[in-house]
């Protein structure tokens, strides 16, 4: 079976993977001339479902737990299973008993396994929540062994390319996110910062809880630190605003004021792409199967929502047949 997958951010690198594991041709094409400047480029890669429930659907939870496990499966030694920590400064304490209530499998802690958990942050806080199941990757260097993995077991990728010009393929994969068509999707502006600085280090991803801006700080290698993210109803793709900035740089420096000396390395935006409810579709339409509406969990959600195309590809059970075009509903896995 020839198939193509449209788009080659997270959605459909792991769509490709599952597609060409069940024995597919698989042909990858993308607008852009090579992998990054997409939502999953300025991604925070963390996998958190436990963390995400807090605001997330049951769904997410449930789609999102085995995510560890399967990238570390495909993507031995990229994956950092060092939990989650999540802190609140003293007077928004409020916000962490909130946290707790809507959350689970997690533990508390007090000032002293705080130290022990991140040594830098020793005597800054005096309680927190401890989630040890999560994990966390850099989703720029998964992205790309993920690229080498699959070109090198057969897959094929072709960048600048418009996917439109695509013939003779069995069945086509959507994994376009927002310059897919589907006009039931909005999108969710994400900023971020990278900053690098050698006067502290994070084992985990640490998340500040705030009422008006929730701030996490992922570690990345070589004493960067990706500070993230706004979520902001807008398409638009200008840079960082000067509000974001300073609102992510001030979460930043109440977790450690040696982030006030950090570097600034990099900035950027990503359009998340959101269904109304903010869970996920696997639908198929024609001889189209598309996976859309990841909004802010494409690495935690991606390895599930790949297995359910595949399952509407391959399953001989679940033909793939035409929606009824009269009430606009596309047929979910």
């Amino acid at each position: 079976m020839r198939l193509l997958v449209k788009g080659a951010g997270i959605a459909g690198l792991t769509a490709a993977f599952e597609l060409a594991a069940r024995g597919a041709a698989v042909t990858v094409v993308e607008a852009r001339h090579g992998l990054g400047g997409n939502a999953s480029w300025m991604a925070g890669g963390m996998l958190a479902p436990w963390c995400e429930s807090e605001s997330a659907e049951q769904p997410v939870l449930d789609l999102g737990r085995d995510a560890a496990d399967w990238w570390d499966a495909v993507l031995p030694g990229h994956i950092t299973r060092a939990g989650t920590l999540v802190l609140a400064m003293p007077r928004d304490t409020g916000e962490l008993d909130r946290f707790a209530s809507r959350t689970s499998d997690h533990r508390p802690v007090d000032e002293d396994e705080i130290a022990l958990l991140e040594p830098d942050l020793a005597g800054r806080f005096r309680r927190g929540l401890f989630f040890p199941g999560e994990a966390h990757l850099d989703p720029r260097r998964a992205m790309a062994a993920l690229h080498e993995k699959l070109a090198g077991n057969g897959v094929e990728f072709r960048f600048g390319v418009d996917a439109r010009h695509m013939r003779g393929f069995d069945r086509e994969i959507d994994c376009m996110g927002m310059a897919s068509s589907d006009e039931r999707l909005r999108g969710v502006r994400g900023e971020m910062l990278i900053l690098r600085t050698l006067d502290i280090s994070l084992s985990r991803p640490v998340r500040l809880l705030h009422p008006r801006l929730p701030l996490y700080l992922a570690p990345r290698a070589n004493h960067h630190f990706m500070a993230g993210a706004t979520m902001v109803e807008s398409l638009s793709t200008e840079p960082v605003t000067v509000r974001a900035m300073m609102e992510l740089l001030n979460a930043a420096y109440s977790v450690h004021p040696a982030f006030g000396e950090a570097a600034i390395v990099e900035t950027g935006v990503g359009i998340r792409p959101a269904f109304s409810d903010n869970l996920p579709r696997v639908e198929a339409h024609g001889r189209t199967v598309a996976i859309n509406g990841l909004y802010r969990h494409g690495f935690l959600l991606a390895p599930a929502m790949a297995r359910r195309a595949a399952d509407l590809v391959f399953d001989s059970d679940k033909p793939v047949e035409p929606a009824d075009e009269t009430d606009g509903q596309r047929r979910s896995a």
